[in-house]
């Protein structure tokens, strides 16, 4: 599998931290997301959505995120992390939408505000924020009760719905989410997902750099 990417990007390191949580090997293949590359002819002919990632294996090319993990781990069998079974997997395949919809939709927003913008010399708009408030707290809340009950999104190990999930919040504290009224969701993030090998190994660091300090 080749993979087009920039690993700084929300949608980019969902698939890079979770094709390596399932295993599976690939090759990168980068795009550079600030420098627009993947508006250019050769990669809007993989993808003309002019967004990445996006996977080719074979003569087969896929887009979405999500449908790539989906796709790998279905390749690979691994059905720890994406049950077979009708409702197990169903309910991730909720999270999956869910998080597509709703969940990156919110906290993008926070992304945008305060991390892109002052990389790019300008202020975060406090009346943006404040417009937010309120679906992001709806969101987290669904997902803190989910997670008051259970250590991971689909239940006693991590499957694709934690990357998945985690993934819109990888900045979470730049992206100064305010976490402080979900603390199970805050616990899963930073005690759980960041634990994961796989998410160690996609670091993405303040102002989008890539790598750890003292690595």
């Amino acid at each position: 599998m080749q993979i087009y990417a920039d690993p700084i990007t929300v949608n980019c390191r969902k698939v890079l931290a979770g094709l390596d949580f399932l295993g599976a090997p690939f090759e990168r293949v980068h795009v550079d997301y600030f420098k627009a590359e993947q508006k250019e002819p050769a990669y809007t002919a993989l993808n003309p959505n002019a967004s990445v990632p996006a996977m080719k294996d074979g003569d087969f090319v896929l887009w979405e995120s999500n449908a790539i993990l989906q796709y790998a781990a279905d390749k690979l069998g691994r059905d720890s992390a994406y049950p077979r079974e009708l409702r197990a997997r169903a309910d991730i395949n909720r999270w999956l939408l869910w998080e597509s919809s709703s969940w990156f939709p919110s906290c993008y927003v926070f992304l945008v505000e305060n991390c892109v913008k002052p990389l790019l010399g300008a202020e975060p708009d406090p009346a943006v924020l404040e417009a937010q408030l309120a679906q992001f707290h709806k969101l987290a809340g669904i997902l803190d009760t989910r997670l008051a009950r259970q250590t991971w999104i689909a239940g006693d190990h991590p499957t694709i719905a934690d990357i998945v999930l985690a993934a819109p919040m990888h900045l979470h504290a730049e992206q100064r989410l305010p976490l402080a009224d979900h603390p199970h969701l805050r616990r899963w993030m930073i005690e759980n997902v960041e634990a994961l090998p796989s998410w160690q190994k996609t670091w993405v660091g303040p102002g989008f750099t890539l790598s750890q300090p003292g690595a």
